[in-house]
């Protein structure tokens, strides 16, 4: 009941930070009326979203809607360019200005960096894409500090959950939140897909890959603005290991039903065999990394559009008519998106013991 308790308090203080961050720059924006550029269009709004939903190299906490001044804190620019290139993403001053490190000159470029002149020329392809050379680019991003933040907590929590057992059978402090959901993933997902002879091979990369991508999703809710699970490298990258995972795995049985299935004449066997290997390397890792990716994605996208009818309701319903109702709503969304931070997790951990299962099952011969 306790950990209950606690859990609803953190949720409370977090849809309370959202609301507080969303109100401050509303009332930022008002404040920045006066001088002639607000963001108060649809096409201006949907363009903010966008590029909130995009990776950056810098956090950017609050926005002063009258001086334009940006509250946050920079991150580490790792560049390879005929050498190692270091420097702090505050030297781009959001985009603003030129960074120069030994001699070279570097522009961020919606979201990108690419290598200038010291004016900051982009020149264009025809075509609208920027031309210009792109350094190898090793930052520490947002979604970076995400992952390393999400490895982090997991090693703690589960270290935390080892040292309990030491101490006694019956679990305590965090390790009582913790255990029930590795017994769920054992009991529910792993055994019921893989096998009780087989699922203990798996179980540390179903456990890891479920609290992965449970946390991140449920950091994507802080105001923070991490969108680790909605950037598609990430997911595509989770779902490459699931299809080496189960592709390495897979059992003679499962070779000789993909590559030359029986009971089939065999002139059709070449062809199903590239329908199967067709469906295991790429339509079924697809299917994962897409599905994560776009849940989560539009997730965000709801909530935030969702939190800019304050703005674009304002006219017609009034300044506190439209932000009550747009918390309101928003903050309904969020509540719903902590169920969907979990769902997510448990769908993509489901189907990747699914397959493998697929892959290790031994097959009857009669």
């Amino acid at each position: 009941m306790k950990v209950f308790q606690r859990s609803l308090s953190y949720i409370a203080i977090v849809l309370i930070a959202i609301s507080s961050a969303t109100l401050q720059a509303s009332s930022g924006d008002e404040q920045h009326q006066s001088t002639g550029n607000p963001i108060d269009t649809k096409e201006e709004i949907q363009a903010y979203i966008k590029h909130h939903l995009q990776d950056s190299h810098d956090f950017v906490l609050y926005t002063n809607g009258e001086t334009g001044h940006h509250v946050g804190f920079p991150l580490p620019i790792i560049l390879w360019d005929g050498g190692l290139q270091v420097f702090m993403s505050s030297k781009f001053h959001h985009g603003e200005t030129v960074a120069e490190s030994n001699g070279n000159y570097y522009k961020l470029y919606h979201g990108k960096i690419y290598k200038t002149d010291a004016a900051g020329t982009i020149h264009d392809d025809g075509h609208g894409h920027p031309s210009n050379e792109k350094p190898l680019d090793f930052s520490i991003t947002k979604s970076v500090v995400g992952m390393l933040l999400t490895g982090l907590l997991m090693l703690l929590l589960f270290s935390s959950l080892a040292k309990g057992y030491k101490k006694g059978p019956i679990p305590t402090g965090i390790a009582r939140v913790l255990e029930p959901l590795v017994i769920y993933v054992r009991d529910e997902i792993a055994k019921p897909n893989i096998g009780e002879k087989k699922y203990r091979k798996f179980m540390g990369f179903l456990l890891t890959v479920f609290f992965f991508i449970w946390i991140l999703n449920l950091l994507g809710l802080t105001p923070l603005g991490f969108n680790v699970t909605g950037n598609i490298a990430v997911t595509a990258c989770l779902g490459i290991f699931t299809m080496v995972i189960y592709m390495a795995s897979g059992s003679k049985d499962f070779w000789q039903h993909t590559l030359w299935m029986p009971g089939v004449p065999v002139i059709l066997r070449p062809i199903l065999a590239v329908i199967e290997l067709v469906g295991f390397i790429l339509i079924k890792p697809f299917s994962l990394l897409v599905r994560l990716y776009a849940n989560i994605t539009a997730g965000h996208f709801v909530v935030m559009s969702l939190i800019a009818l304050m703005i674009l309701m304002k006219a017609k319903f009034g300044a506190v008519g439209a932000t009550g109702m747009s918390l309101v709503l928003s903050l309904f969304i969020t509540v719903i998106e902590l169920l969907v931070a979990f769902l997510q997790a448990f769908i993509f951990t489901m189907l990747s013991s699914l397959f493998i299962g697929m892959a290790v099952e031994e097959h009857d011969h009669h």
